[in-house]
């Protein structure tokens, strides 16, 4: 190398949506990200790949679209030959370390990192596996997440996130003694994920009534999309008693989470700064994709609207890059080939084959070259009877499939999607061609067909596994932090509500 490897600290948030931030027009009060965007590059149209935790995060780790991993939905395993960033980074020399939740489900429960800090938060077994013949699950968000938020003196996820945090602090301390030896750790965190449950002092630092209503409510049901109305009944929020202060309060609890993540941001930023390690520290702070908090009335995840599919992605090494925003739009794809590039490894020399997703260091040097690829996102999970499909090219943004009419949106002049442009001839050149690009990607009757097997498969074994000894897939067992996750036959819903109340 002509120069020294940096080091790669990747902060990894959960649920969070770019729309709350300052560096993108947001009321959230973050000091420690504002000065990260602030003296790094702030990519304006960054987007998951799938609005759902665990199909999200292997694609991005693999640099692959979850469809071609098999990774569907939460209860899919993550298979251990596929190669990941940590895979790829080990053979540049680094030293990898996980801390946090990854949403790793099987037996690997490290996928290439040499050590993980802090076990899995959710079941690693296959008892979130889906059926499309099931209207919902257990593990399914509910109205709860919205009609039961407010303040707590304690919850599981604030549990796992200290320890999170605590044991990355701990590891960049040891890493500050090799100097001679390049680190990746990844620092993962659960907040802002519902429930928007959060402590006395992130809720004083807003003023509840100054907490905005979504711009976008709630439209009567013969003016809602297909897909949006399927979502509101899946995660129970219709007829469900939500009023406008139970939104309000929501909006509240989840700003104040994402003011609690911000100081751990803060809190690593520090450490690094103590040890000597940020000079040489490219920090990347990215989500797994966003939440709709009550836009177009709906909660959490599993829709293409921009509130829930696009994620914050802010990449910090002064040493190197300018500070500035970058529009092209990108995606969590990317991750994996920025980070290589970045390590100096030649993905061409090592890559078994093409990856999805392609470096973002010329743009962080400020290329402003017209050349970004079209973005592609899917979802094969719950709550659409068959695969579902989005393609954005320039400011266009297509979705199709799940047994739905097509939507098209132009974001240029319709940012909060309210305007269908799938009918309109004036775009019919625009839908032609996303349409195309959708038909080159995917093959629906065949991913149909696998993901259908997949979910029988998985669910037969999981059946199986339930009688007689069970196989043990936790990587700690006996770690200090297993008391606060989710495992067992619990519902999602009960294991969330697991606090202290302020009252």
């Amino acid at each position: 190398m002509t120069q020294k490897q940096p080091n790669l600290l990747f902060i990894q948030a959960d649920q969070l949506k770019p729309q709350v931030l300052p560096m993108y027009g947001g009321p959230a009060i973050t000091p420690h990200l504002s000065r990260l965007a602030d003296n790094g590059v702030t990519f304006d149209n960054a987007y998951c790949n799938f609005p759902l935790c665990a199909p999200s995060r292997f694609s991005m780790l693999s640099g692959m679209l979850a469809s071609k991993i098999g990774a569907y939905d939460n209860g899919a395993e993550f298979p251990a030959h596929i190669p990941t960033m940590a895979h790829y980074l080990r053979i540049a020399g680094y030293r990898a370390s996980l801390s946090g939740k990854q949403h790793f489900v099987g037996p690997d429960m490290l996928h290439g990192f040499e050590e993980r800090l802090v076990p899995e938060l959710y079941p690693t077994d296959f008892s979130w596996t889906p059926s499309w013949e099931e209207l919902r699950m257990d593990s399914n968000n509910n109205a709860s997440g919205v009609i039961r938020s407010g303040v707590c003196k304690r919850s599981v996820q604030i549990d796992h996130d200290e320890a999170v945090f605590y044991r990355a602090k701990a590891k960049l301390h040891d890493f500050a003694r090799m100097d001679d030896v390049p680190f990746f750790l990844v620092a993962s965190f659960t907040h802002p994920h519902e429930p928007y449950y959060a402590l006395q002092q992130y809720w004083d630092r807003y003023l509840h009534d100054e907490i905005s209503l979504p711009d976008t409510p709630l439209q009567p049901e013969e003016a809602r999309g297909v897909h949006t109305t399927r979502m509101l009944h899946h995660a129970v929020l219709i007829d469900s008693g939500i009023t406008d202060e139970h939104v309000r309060t929501a909006r509240h609890g989840y700003l104040a989470n994402v003011s609690y993540f911000d100081d751990m941001v803060g809190g690593l930023i520090g450490t690094l700064e103590d040890t000597g390690l940020l000079e040489n520290t490219v920090i990347v702070v990215a989500a797994d994709h966003g939440d709709m908090l009550g836009e177009h009335g709906l909660f959490y995840k599993k829709h293409f609207f921009e509130d829930c599919i696009r994620v914050p992605l802010i990449i910090h090494w002064p040493a190197r890059f300018a500070p500035g925003h970058q529009s092209r739009p990108s995606s969590l794809l990317d991750l994996l080939p920025t980070l290589c590039d970045l390590a100096g490894l030649s993905l061409e020399d090592h890559a078994p084959h093409p990856l999805d997703g392609q470096s973002l260091v010329g743009a962080c040097e400020g290329d402003t070259a017209d050349t970004a690829p079209p973005v592609y996102a899917e979802i094969t999970s719950e709550g659409v009877p068959e695969p579902m499909f989005m393609v954005r090219n320039r400011q266009y943004k297509l979705l199709s499939g799940g047994d739905a009419p097509p939507v098209l949106f132009d974001l240029d002049r319709d940012p909060h999607e309210r305007a269908d442009l799938a009918s309109d001839p004036a775009h019919a050149d625009a839908r032609r061609e996303l349409e195309a690009l959708t038909q080159a990607q995917w093959d629906p009757d065949t991913l149909q067909t696998l993901v259908t097997i997949s979910q029988r498969q998985r669910r037969l074994v999981h059946a199986a596994q339930q009688k007689g000894k069970s196989p043990n897939w936790e990587h700690q067992p006996e770690d200090a932090t297993t008391a606060w996750l989710h495992r067992g036959p619990e519902g999602y819903n009960e294991w969330a509500w697991k606090g202290i109340d302020e009252g």
